[in-house]
Order: C-alpha cells, then sequence, then structure tokens
C-alpha cells in the first residue's frame, strides 16, 4: 500500500477548519482535520508543501512518515506552529487509514482501550447571554446539566470590560475581579457542589492578577482554572500555581513532547491540556500523556474540532489510564457541527455527554460531504 495524494478541504468552524484526505494505490482513504487556530491558508499551503514527501510511502507506518516530515524540515519551523498544525492534520489522517487497512479502529493500534465512553466538558463560554451576565451563565449551566454533561467550562476573561483602564495592560482591577467572581458564584450555585466547573482566562493576564483571581475562585472548588497567564514563561506558573489551592490547568498553546517537558518538571501544573489536532497528533500525544503519568499529572486535551477531529482525539483518550475529561465546543453550532459526518449509528457522537467509542476500522466516522460542501469556505479546493 502506497500514498498516491494528499488533499484538503477547508470548511467553517472555529473560524476555517483544514480537512485532510490521504488517498492510496489500493483505493483505501483516511481523513485527519488539523486545528483551526492558525488560519487556513497557511496550514493548506503546508500540507500541499508537504505532500510530494509523502507519495509513495506506505501510511500504515504512521510515525515513519510523520518524522520524515518533520526531521527533512528542519529549518522550516517544525518545533511548533503552522508546521505542527498542518503535521497533526496529516498524522490525524494516516492512522485513519492504517486503521482502515487494518480493519480496526484506531485506539486498537494505539494499544486498546481503558474505557469505552469518553467524558466531555461542555465548554459554555460567555454562556447565554451575549453580554456574558451571571444570569446568562447560570442559565446555560443549568441547560447542559439537563443534556448530561457533568462537567462545564465559562471564560471570565472580558477585554471589553467597561472598568477596564488599558487596551494592552490586563492588570485586573476591582471592578473586573467582581465580575469574574459574580458570574463563577451564580454558575456554581445553579449547578450545585458536584458538577465540575472549569474556568478560562485564555492566558491575558499577569502574576499577581492570576494570583488575585485564583485565590478569589477557592471557594467555588474548581476542576482547574484554565491559563491565567501567557504559556511562554512556565517559572512564572509556577509562582501563580505555588500561590493558591485553585488547580492550575495549561498547555493548549504547547507543542510537541519537548513543549510540554518543562512545564511538567518544574510542577507548573495541576493538569496538562494539549490540543491533539494541533500538538502533534495522536501519537505525540499519546507520548505527552505519558510524561504527564509520569508525574501524576491527569490529562484533558483542549479540543476546538468538528466530530472528525473529535473523535479522532476520543481514541487517543482511551489509549491512556490518565485521561480526565475532553473538551467539546459546538453548544452554538451543534447542528452545523454533527452536519460533517455521519456517525456510527447516524446520529450525533456526543449523547449525555459522552462520546460512545465506535469498534468501525479507522477513526470510526465518515465525512458527509453534502455537510462538507454546505459549510465549505470559498477559495479553497475540495478535496482536489
Amino acid at each position: 500500500m502506497r500514498i498516491v495524494n494528499v488533499t484538503t478541504a477547508v470548511v467553517a468552524y472555529h473560524g476555517e477548519a483544514t480537512l485532510v484526505r490521504i488517498d492510496t494505490d489500493e483505493g483505501i482513504s483516511g481523513f485527519g482535520e488539523a486545528n483551526p487556530d492558525a488560519g487556513a491558508a497557511a496550514v493548506v499551503g503546508l500540507i500541499h508543501t508537504l505532500k510530494d514527501d509523502l507519495i509513495g510511502e506506505d501510511p500504515r507506518n504512521v510515525e515513519r512518515c510523520w518524522e520524515k516530515l518533520r526531521r527533512g524540515h528542519v529549518f522550516a519551523g517544525p518545533q511548533a506552529g503552522v508546521f505542527v498544525i498542518a503535521l497533526s492534520g496529516i498524522e490525524l489522517a494516516l492512522w485513519d487509514l492504517a486503521g482502515k487497512a487494518a480493519g480496526l479502529p484506531v485506539y486498537r493500534l494505539l494499544g486498546g482501550k481503558f474505557r469505552d465512553r469518553i467524558r466531555l466538558y461542555a465548554d459554555c463560554g460567555d454562556g447565554d447571554d451575549p453580554a456574558g451576565s451571571a444570569a446568562g451563565c447560570a442559565d446555560r449551566a443549568r441547560r447542559m446539566v439537563e443534556e448530561g454533561f457533568t462537567a462545564l467550562k465559562f471564560d471570565i476573561d472580558d477585554l471589553s470590560h467597561p472598568a477596564k483602564f488599558d487596551e494592552f495592560n490586563h492588570t485586573l482591577n476591582a471592578a473586573e475581579l467582581r465580575t469574574m467572581v459574580e458570574r463563577v458564584a451564580a454558575v456554581r450555585e445553579a449547578v450545585g457542589p458536584d458538577i465540575d466547573l472549569c474556568i478560562d482566562m485564555h492566558a491575558r493576564y499577569d502574576v499577581p492578577s492570576a494570583c488575585r483571581i485564583a485565590w478569589e475562585l477557592e471557594p467555588f472548588n474548581l476542576m482547574w482554572l484554565e491559563e491565567p497567564i501567557p504559556a511562554e514563561n512556565i517559572d512564572a506558573l509556577v509562582r501563580v500555581r505555588a500561590q493558591t489551592r485553585t488547580p492550575i490547568c495549561a498547555g493548549e498553546n504547547l507543542y510537541l513532547r519537548w513543549g510540554f517537558r518543562d512545564l511538567l518538571e518544574r510542577g507548573a501544573v495541576d493538569v496538562v491540556m494539549p490540543d491533539v489536532p494541533k500538538c502533534g497528533g495522536l501519537a505525540e500525544s499519546k507520548k505527552i500523556a505519558n510524561l504527564a503519568e509520569m508525574h501524576y499529572v491527569p490529562f484533558a486535551p483542549h479540543l476546538v474540532s468538528t466530530p472528525l477531529g473529535t473523535m479522532a482525539t476520543s481514541h487517543q483518550c482511551a489509549a491512556i489510564p490518565n485521561f480526565l475529561v475532553q473538551e467539546w465546543h459546538a453548544l452554538e453550532e451543534r447542528e452545523v457541527w454533527d452536519s460533517y459526518v455521519v456517525g456510527p449509528d447516524g446520529g450525533s457522537i456526543v449523547k449525555d455527554g459522552y462520546i460512545d467509542l465506535p469498534d468501525a476500522p479507522g477513526i470510526g466516522v465518515e465525512l458527509d460531504m453534502d455537510g462538507v460542501r454546505a459549510h465549505a469556505v470559498s477559495g479553497y479546493s475540495l478535496f482536489e
């Protein structure tokens, strides 16, 4: 079996999501997805640049193909950023293809599964009120618990807060801090003490601000406070974690196992959250999870993908012992989100706050080309 072509399509989800298709001389194709954060133009361009290195390779040699691209372009930025995002999309497609060729679900190729279902947390953003009111957050929280979710996440960083004094310096003032605490308090009151609650700060703040909010949120028994400061300075994150009993989670803006080594060795986090279609792919994120397990740190992947990338990530989460919970980010876009794939039983892959792992070969879902065409971004080819 040899690779004969690599093509892409771009669909509207969380911006522009790049889908990857790898074709073989035996008529089997695999599909993957690259994280949308870098924008599709750069990711698509890189994938088309890299495809000549894949032509003629056996796609079942997933890690060989991955290393061929990474090592062969050592001066093109394969340490982080857009290159690794493109590489991640290719790698997911290789695993899907390898699974189909073997007649096995991807989790079998990753060593088998520790669990049949993947628990999700619902990323609720700013709640049901576009203004991000405490009442709107509470309404969203109650609704998601009614749908079966046992874990939720809300945003509390508001760069347009009327009390903010400066466009670039985000040091918290008293009014901003009060609004943040009110939002979290409203959600906790709405869902009670037993629903796991995560709070995201999107790497916006400085150390004093991060410490202040972490202290104020201690009474609400958070599962974690997410990325209170930027990812670049691990020592600064160590300082924040040392100042609070609130668990700290980080990792969505780190790449490859090397990006996570210092984070874990320096004790900067309580939970690690790589984004699988961004950090290097399934095999790489499993290595990150194994590294985290050596430090007794749970693994809870960040995720902003269509059902294709979401199901691929679920296979990796099934294949590690230290999995905690996986993000699901399609609350306002559920109908569109579901339209991209045909699930194992024809319905949505998300049910009652969980994803049930399919036994179908490969990733376990197939693209619904009608849905892909309906939401394709103009200016990009459709697997051509």
